[in-house]
């Protein structure tokens, strides 16, 4: 499935374990469901805005953005990341108060039913994005996977913490959890912000995508060809890269044009989607230039 349509899909299930968790909430009294269906908001509002990134990153180069738009997808994931850590800031100020004044829990069956049926439906959106997010190289699904992954683990951790305090008797095991589940969140709010600086200031391409290109670059390599100065990066769900191809003196323009193109024709099968700019050079060109592969 295409990042578009599941951002539309991941907003739709948004809205709907917002009403699922508000109930949940609504019928216990418990201020950890109430933490949990505050997140369910955050989970909205990345969504629509991850919807949002990903339309203007397909968007066509223009005069005033010739490179294209793809880098829109990482102001997703930063957005995504700051949410969850004002989420998770709501939900320690909400335990607080429930610390300090423990009320009793009413109708836990019928508000941990809801709950666990809204955990079952974002977990099973997670898979389906963190997969697509790997295929299209998308910084908005995996940002939006990453923060429904740990919407599941904060239901999980509230579910838990609500079974103990009726077995127990300890109220005070609820606002317990519901601080527990919002320090976690603010870890992985934060390596989403991270992630996102990191796209925006053009991170090179992960080991394994590197390997295939050097091992491309290998098969055309030999006495009368070379290459260096080679560098990548990624931008969204685009891949660049830029490399010299240094070829003998004395071949035809036609003949390094052919080679130029088999190439490139290799890197894009390796990498899919991958944009290559290869710059042809003659081999004396060579001792001018310190080589550079990085």
């Amino acid at each position: 499935m295409r990042p578009r349509r599941l951002l539309q899909v991941s907003v739709a299930v948004a809205l709907l374990t917002i009403v699922l968790k508000t109930l949940a909430w609504w019928l216990t009294g418990s201020v950890g469901l109430l933490a949990d269906a505050m997140e369910s908001f955050v989970n909205l509002a990345g969504a629509m805005f991850g919807l949002a990134m990903v339309t203007v990153a397909a968007l066509p180069p223009d005069e005033e953005h010739p490179f294209g738009h793809h880098k829109a997808e990482y102001f997703s994931s930063g957005f995504e990341g700051i949410l969850i850590i004002g989420a998770a800031a709501g939900m320690v100020w909400a335990a607080a108060g429930r610390w300090l004044e423990p009320q009793p829990l009413e109708q836990l069956g019928w508000g941990l039913s809801l709950s666990v049926v809204s955990s079952a439906l974002n977990g099973a959106l997670a898979w389906a994005m963190i997969r697509a997010a790997r295929e299209h190289q998308s910084a908005a699904l995996h940002g939006d996977a990453r923060h429904l992954i740990t919407d599941v683990w904060t239901s999980a951790g509230v579910v838990l913490g609500l079974l103990l305090a009726s077995a127990t008797g300890w109220l005070w095991l609820d606002p317990l959890v519901a601080i527990g589940v919002a320090l976690n969140i603010v870890r992985e709010g934060a390596h989403l912000v991270w992630r996102a600086s990191q796209g925006l200031m053009d991170e090179a391409l992960e080991p394994a995508l590197r390997a295939r290109i050097d091992e491309v670059l290998a098969r055309f390599e030999g006495p009368e060809v070379h290459f260096d100065h080679l560098k990548t990066r990624h931008a969204g769900q685009s891949c660049f890269l830029d490399v010299h191809l240094y070829v003998p003196d004395d071949w035809t323009l036609g003949r390094a044009a052919a080679l130029r193109a088999s190439v490139e024709q290799g890197l894009i099968e390796a990498v899919p989607g991958l944009r290559a700019s290869i710059q042809l050079l003659p081999r004396d060109a060579q001792s001018h230039a310190a080589p550079d592969r990085a």
